[in-house]
């Protein structure tokens, strides 16, 4: 299913300026609702940490009509988090609050059509960032 480029781009325009809101409630969200990602975070500098998040929304908006430079992108992304030590089961804890957040930020914008947009980015985010990843199989498939 193809993206709402047009929706997604016009929706993150009133988000651009509001990094500090944005990131502030990002945290919040992501930290309060998931306490179980809290060592993620242990000996991260938030501020430096908020503004590389800002930094990444804004490479993968401005990359969405570039659909090979952001796969690329975004499959360096998902290497560089396992470093971290992010895990597969992180990514939908990561789009509840991104999404949390987006509403929160949006206020009356935060329409249908709108979280609609950004649920299947997300989705499709998260495959992308998942395909650059080298996890073993059960990681990636606990149930099996």
């Amino acid at each position: 299913m193809p993206l709402d480029v047009e929706l997604l781009e016009s929706s993150f325009l009133p988000i651009k300026a509001q990094e500090t809101k944005f990131t502030n409630h990002f945290y919040t969200n992501l930290l309060t609702d998931y306490p179980e990602v809290k060592p993620l975070f242990a000996h991260t500098n938030m501020e430096k940490q908020g503004k590389q998040l800002f930094k990444s929304l804004i490479l993968v908006v401005d990359n969405l009509r570039s659909p090979e430079e952001l796969s690329n992108l975004l499959k360096g992304l998902g290497t560089s988090h396992v470093k971290y030590g992010v895990l597969p089961n992180h990514y939908p804890m990561v789009g509840g609050a991104l999404l949390n957040t987006l509403a929160t930020c949006l206020e009356a914008a935060w329409t249908t059509e709108t979280e609609k947009a950004w649920t299947e980015a997300y989705t499709a985010i998260t495959q992308l960032m998942l395909s650059g990843t080298k996890y073993p199989e059960e990681t990636l498939n606990p149930n099996v």
